[in-house]
């Protein structure tokens, strides 16, 4: 019985944690860039439960042999492994503001590995200098013209530099050349991950690489066809209705595990007061 109870406990847990994971991308529905995390719920080792017995067998010293009959399987439980990213791309609207900036996949290759295409990012940097991936375009200005993103990381050029300009009114081009005055002044860094399920995912949309080395540059490779959009913005990948239907599942399986543990408790004590108890 009070395996029972573990096993309903986990599952609980489980569907408690499944549900944090949509209300954390049903809050993002409308934050640029956003890939909606899915969830990937598995079970424990099931055991094999045999009873311990013996059996006599008829000789002259009655000589006693043990016995194992199979009783049945026992799971165990289940657990959420992992929250893992859907990097499908999610739709573009216009804005019509300079400083917004979309990427649009075009042609991306499938990785052999996986079956799953891969994805380009937007390079940013963080406070600590470090590189950061990400698909959120709702770029501004700081104070100094340094083009960054709405949490202040900066944006980088292909050649990992900050980008400063003098005014927002600059344009960029399909191929990520920003120009000032008709005159090019940087290219946008456009980082590609043949395999983006490998990246770590940070908060703000970031993400970054498991060994700290930078990804390839999309635009060295001949495979991968995107181009950028100046004044459109790519909005998050959640399907809102999809979200709230599983989160109205993850609830359901949450009640039934919840009244599992009800009836174990039950059963435990009136196993506890009545048993033994002389009418």
């Amino acid at each position: 019985m009070l395996r029972g109870f573990y096993t309903a406990a986990s599952g609980m847990i489980a569907q408690q944690r499944r549900t944090e994971m949509l209300t954390n991308n049903l809050s993002n529905a409308n934050t640029p860039g956003f890939k909606a995390d899915q969830s990937s719920v598995r079970a424990f080792p099931e055991m094999l439960l045999r009873r311990m017995d013996q059996v006599t067998v008829p000789t002259q010293k009655k000589l006693n042999l043990p016995f194992n009959p199979v009783v049945g399987g026992l799971n165990t439980g289940v657990y959420m492994q992992e929250a893992i990213p859907a990097f499908r791309q999610g739709d573009i609207i216009a804005t019509d503001k300079k400083t917004d900036i979309a990427l649009v996949d075009l042609q991306i290759p499938v990785n052999e590995e996986n079956g799953k295409r891969g994805t380009v990012f937007f390079t940013v940097m963080n406070a600590n200098g470090e590189e950061r991936y990400t698909r959120n375009g709702n770029f501004t200005l700081d104070q100094q013209g340094f083009l960054t993103t709405s949490s202040g990381y900066y944006v980088l050029d292909d050649q990992g530099n900050r980008i400063q300009l003098n005014s927002d009114q600059f344009v960029v081009d399909e191929n990520g050349i920003i120009l000032e005055n008709n005159q090019p002044v940087a290219r946008l860094s456009v980082a590609y991950a043949d395999n983006p399920y490998r990246l770590i995912k940070e908060g703000d949309g970031l993400y970054r690489t498991e060994d700290g080395q930078p990804l390839a540059n999309a635009f060295n490779n001949a495979n991968v066809q995107f181009k950028l959009q100046q004044g459109y913005i790519e909005q998050s990948n959640v399907d809102t209705a999809r979200t709230m239907t599983d989160m109205l599942t993850a609830y359901r399986a949450f009640e039934a595990n919840q009244k599992v543990l009800q009836a174990y408790d039950k059963s435990l004590e009136k196993t506890v007061n009545e048993i033994g108890r002389i009418g």
